[in-house]
């Protein structure tokens, strides 16, 4: 029931704002892609061709006749002429000859008479400032078309001379979506009584007799045609073809094939170019001002829009809207199912997957019914199918989340905030055993705890490690470790488990040098409360132990076991042994090396132990300035570890103010008086 409500109410949503049109914004553009992606694989009918007035034209007329725009109007004689010599079944022009010629009426009269002599041409009209009534000179359509839009206005007609020539009429209005681009056309507009079609549907009828033309719910029928229209009396144009047009030729390659056969010459073009082809003019050149954004172009030729009408009515291909209560149940039914297959499969291996499935199956509704001729409003199905996929998350989030609350209160006291999201995201680790892994492993303790402890109260000495051990386990969980345990003052914690980390030694260090600094901040506070100086020792250790639960079967704790936590142990009580605050294992510092600064202090080998390690003083990050002095404790060093232990011993005393220094000259003294009889360079612990 939640997963069918989530799915209902988010497609519910979806077809709400699509209805409103919030969403246009986002809908036209997918228009434009799905008419991208399908127009180069659709070719445009054969018997639909282009002649282009483009620049080439411009310039050849230019040039060779030494006319500019406009042209002498017996210019498009020659184009006439060339169409009926090719035997086209009509020529359309998507040009105006509203206004007499500047040449004068003889040149109107040139073309009037060469159209008669042409092929079949129709003229465009336009809605414009010139007449409210039809034309005598032009034959009127007899066409009876009910239920058609009207043009309240006045319309522009060609002028008499030219229009005498021509077989009929055909409006060339257009009106873009709200995003300015041009995806509809009306096949018929009505002005004085008279149904006057579109230019493509014109060039169409100028052959046909007897058709009858009516409107029968969404549907024009024109003779055997049935052309789906929108609540507008639109039709929706399918474009096709690599730029949405069909092939196209030159202007000025046809005049100059007509010109070249009425002088018996080769021509350019063959005329059977437009053999049984309805043939339209129109203007591709910018400066002719006749280019149209459509889906396929931004800047399309104004004729395009008329040629694509003609051949979805010829191949029965425009666009067909989608029944609304179609697309009310797909959307529906698509939201209920993706918001129930996040209800059954909501666990995050799951639901990646499920969620990029049911937008895909969306996004492939839109194509599918696109390709089969159907406009699908595909960014209402897929905003309800992603409303649906965040809702079902959202309230597979709400009913865990109340399970998971419950059960966070009642062990957020004995575990921590890692373990029980581990042991809710996996009831299995609940059980005794473990893994071997490589963690960063921390150990710190109080230098001098006992001593200030006998000075205080039970319970002013409980107050003090609450906010001790408050204070710095905050910092430890912030860097993302896990809190073992506490022993007195003593914090026990670990990084890499149960959460994988790649940068556990650094987290681990980033945690010691705040708390180091937390503490220092804090001295002033605590000596007052204890009459002593809190300091803090620390012992860090890289290496593999078994992490896991241990313990009966009754009880056990998550935690550590192996030889790598108790050298870290060791490493906090070696502290002692240099004067530091801070030791880190070669095998941590390996690992850090590159963002924190420190200092190699020996070769130590602890109790416990035979093999010795590298241990390293941290004591800032990389950026932070280190003592002018550390370069002559590495001699020291050196020759300490060479066996030269006078000459260690002077270096080290020139550093009366470094503790590590001051402890090392005690060692040469004693290794002076006591010379090995077998120096490997090894500072050897003899307790803890």
């Amino acid at each position: 029931m939640r997963g069918v409500t989530v799915g209902l109410v988010s497609g519910a949503v979806a077809l709400l704002l699509g209805q409103l049109g919030c969403l246009d914004a986002w809908e036209l553009p997918t228009w434009n892609w799905r008419a991208r992606f399908f127009s180069p694989r659709e070719q445009v009918s054969p018997q639909i061709k282009l002649i282009l007035l483009d620049q080439g034209s411009l310039d050849w007329v230019q040039n060779e006749i030494g006319e500019g725009w406009p042209w002498p109007r017996e210019i498009y004689g020659p184009i006439a002429a060339f169409c009926k010599r090719g035997g086209a079944q009509a020529l359309a022009f998507d040009l105006l000859f509203t206004e007499p010629s500047t040449y004068g009426v003889y040149d109107d009269e040139a073309l009037g008479t060469a159209l008669q002599e042409g092929a079949s041409t129709i003229l465009a009209v336009m809605e414009g400032q010139q007449s409210d009534t039809w034309p005598t000179y032009l034959k009127r359509p007899a066409y009876e078309v009910n239920g058609v839009a009207l043009i309240e206005g006045q319309m522009m007609f060609p002028v008499a001379e030219i229009a005498t020539g021509a077989v009929a009429g055909g409006h060339v209005k257009g009106d873009p979506d709200s995003d300015g681009v041009y995806r509809r056309l009306t096949p018929f507009y009505r002005f004085d009584e008279t149904a006057i079609p579109a230019l493509g549907l014109a060039i169409w009828l100028s052959n046909q007799t007897d058709v009858e033309i009516k409107v029968l719910d969404r549907t024009l029928q024109v003779g055997e045609h049935h052309i789906p229209i929108d609540e507008d009396g639109q039709v929706i144009l399918r474009f096709k073809g690599e730029q949405g047009m069909p092939a196209a030729v030159s202007a000025a390659a046809v005049i100059q094939s007509e010109l070249r056969l009425q002088e018996g010459e080769e021509p350019v073009l063959s005329p059977e170019t437009f053999k049984n082809c309805w043939v339209f003019v129109g203007c591709s050149a910018p400066g002719l001002l006749d280019l149209r954004p459509t889906p396929i172009d931004p800047k399309s030729p104004g004729v395009v829009m008329h040629t694509t009408f003609l051949d979805n009515l010829v191949t029965d291909s425009f666009i067909k809207e989608v029944p609304t209560p179609a697309v009310v149940v797909g959307v529906l039914l698509v939201s209920v199912a993706a918001a129930l297959s996040l209800t059954y499969g909501g666990r995050w291996w799951q639901a990646g997957p499920c969620s990029v499935l049911w937008l895909v199956v969306s996004l492939g509704i839109g194509l599918a019914a696109y390709a089969r001729g159907f406009w699908w409003p595909l960014v209402v199905q897929e905003i309800g199918t992603a409303l649906a996929l965040v809702g079902a998350l959202g309230m597979n989030y709400w009913a865990e989340g109340r399970q998971k609350a419950y059960l966070k209160h009642a062990f957020k006291h004995y575990l921590s905030g890692e373990i029980i999201e581990k042991i809710l995201r996996d009831p299995g680790a609940l059980q005794l055993g473990g893994e071997k892994r490589e963690l960063t492993i921390l150990f710190t303790d109080l230098a001098g705890f006992s001593t200030f402890s006998e000075r205080l109260s039970p319970e002013e000495l409980t107050a003090l490690l609450n906010d001790y051990l408050t204070e710095m386990t905050d910092i430890i969980l912030a860097e993302g470790g896990t809190l073992d345990k506490y022993e007195g003052d003593a914090i026990i914690a670990f990084w890499n488990a149960p959460l994988q980390q790649d940068d556990h030694a650094v987290r681990a260090c980033r945690a010691v040098l705040r708390c180091q600094r937390r503490l220092a901040e804090l001295r002033d506070i605590y000596r007052e409360r204890t009459g002593a100086e809190l300091r803090m020792r620390v012992g860090l250790n890289t290496g593999e132990v078994v992490v896991g639960n241990m313990g009966s079967s009754q009880r056990f704790n998550y935690t550590i076991l192996g030889d790598a936590a108790n050298l870290a142990a060791r490493l906090e009580g070696a502290n002692k042994a240099f004067g530091t605050e801070t030791m880190v294992s070669q095998s941590t510092w390996d690992q850090v090396s590159d963002r924190f600064s420190g200092r190699q202090l020996a070769d130590l080998r602890v109790v416990g132990r035979k093999s010795a390690v590298g241990v390293y003083e941290l004591t800032g990050l990389a950026e932070d300035a280190t003592p002018s002095h550390w370069p002559t404790f590495d001699e020291g060093l050196k020759w300490f570890w060479a066996g030269d232990f006078k000459a260690a011993l002077a270096k080290f005393e020139s550093l009366p103010d470094d503790p590590a220094a001051c402890h090392y000259v005690e060692r040469c003294r004693q290794l002076i008086m006591e010379p090995p009889s077998d120096w490997d360079g090894v500072w050897e612990l003899t307790s803890k």
